[in-house]
């Protein structure tokens, strides 16, 4: 028992120094890119999204695209309609007429070699697609005025993609909860990428070059993967690109929450295929710091409730300052008031995700089954 005990409390100090050393490195931007100066003159850029059943959120998706401080003759708007049952195609013709820009509805009718779902979209558009520069994002999402500068500025020689950040924004509890969940997640992610090292993307804010996507033989090309995001960057790491990842207000995505605790359940699911093909250090990282709440446990059960309440408000008080650096860079103001139920909500999602992911099957997303 004595010796459980020591181990315990060795590695619950361990995670709490490690998690005050990353919110370190992340409050003071160390290891971050400086923005570059954009090309010039001014490059035309497309933008690729792909779209199933959604006429409710796509409106808003293309009002803030119409709003970009980017020459709209510049732009190149590309929606791909996956086969919807609604209004879809007719919602978006309508949100965009008028645009000065180059716009299109292209619908999708069949396979390009590997890819499925949202990846044979993309894979359609960036065949449609004129330019160098692909931005990619989402039928739920609604950017910045600033979002392609944002990102074009970071697109440096040799650089293939670059991702901004996403943040969750909804009037309930539940929903903001998602937003703290998400913020602090991407504040890890961009701790780990200024040092360096490769983990993952954003495809709801992203940028890949058009030398990058082509070097990978596009998504038709690539072994097929529910979170094909994640499959794409990986590719364009393994031919030698470069990446950035830019955590600013100015490259931040607001997305519409998961609306019940299903759907946040099925989007977990989705993205736990992608955690499991990250490389075995990433992964036992994820596991160990994903080994709080066990361990947190066994040391209230040998050293009762007092030390363990202690260690837990420590994670509280650490963890509450990683997320007000998060919101401050996000340009957003964090909810204290909401950090005590943040806990049980983490604590819930967890023992959830595990029990989804033993007993809940394939991953079903956007009305499709993918084995």
């Amino acid at each position: 028992m004595g010796f459980l005990l020591i181990f315990l409390l060795l590695f619950l100090l361990l995670w709490l120094l490690s998690m005050a050393y990353a919110t370190w490195r992340f409050a003071t931007r160390r290891g971050a890119h400086p923005a570059q100066p954009l090309p010039q003159p001014l490059p035309r850029v497309s933008i690729l999204i792909a779209a199933r059943d959604e006429e409710t959120a796509l409106p808003r998706c293309l009002a803030s695209l119409r709003a970009l401080e980017y020459p709209a003759e510049l732009l190149e708007i590309l929606v791909g309609d996956d086969a919807s049952t609604d209004r879809t195609t007719a919602v978006a013709e309508a949100a965009m007429q008028g645009f000065a820009g180059r716009f299109q509805v292209i619908p999708i009718t069949e396979n390009l070699g590997e890819a499925r779902g949202k990846a044979n979209v993309l894979a359609h558009l960036a065949r449609h697609a004129t330019t160098d520069y692909c931005f990619i994002t989402d039928a739920d999402i609604y950017l910045p005025k600033t979002w392609i500068p944002a990102l074009l500025a970071q697109a440096a020689p040799g650089v293939g993609t670059v991702t901004g950040i996403t943040a969750v924004r909804g009037p309930r509890w539940f929903h903001q909860l998602q937003g703290i969940d998400w913020l602090l997640s991407l504040s890890l992610v961009q701790v780990v990428a200024e040092q360096g090292r490769p983990v993952t993307a954003m495809g709801n804010n992203m940028l890949v070059t058009r030398a990058a996507y082509e070097a990978t033989g596009g998504y038709e090309a690539l072994p097929f993967s529910v979170t094909e995001d994640f499959a794409l960057f990986q590719a364009t790491v393994a031919r030698g690109f470069g990446f950035r990842h830019v955590f600013s207000a100015e490259a931040r995505a607001d997305s519409l929450p998961m609306p019940t605790w299903a759907a946040l359940l099925r989007q977990r699911r989705r993205w736990l295929r992608g955690v499991e093909a990250l490389p075995l250090r990433l992964r036992l990282q994820l596991l160990v710091f994903s080994g709080f709440w066990p361990a947190l446990a066994g040391l209230g059960w040998l050293a009762g409730a007092g030390p363990a309440l202690a260690v837990w408000s420590a994670k509280v008080l650490v963890q509450a300052l990683m997320a007000y650096a998060g919101h401050r860079r996000a340009g957003l103001r964090l909810r204290w008031e909401l950090l005590p139920l943040f806990e049980f909500y983490t604590l819930a999602l967890t023992v959830s995700i595990i029990g989804f992911r033993l007993f809940g099957g394939a991953v079903v997303w956007k009305g499709r089954r993918y084995e």
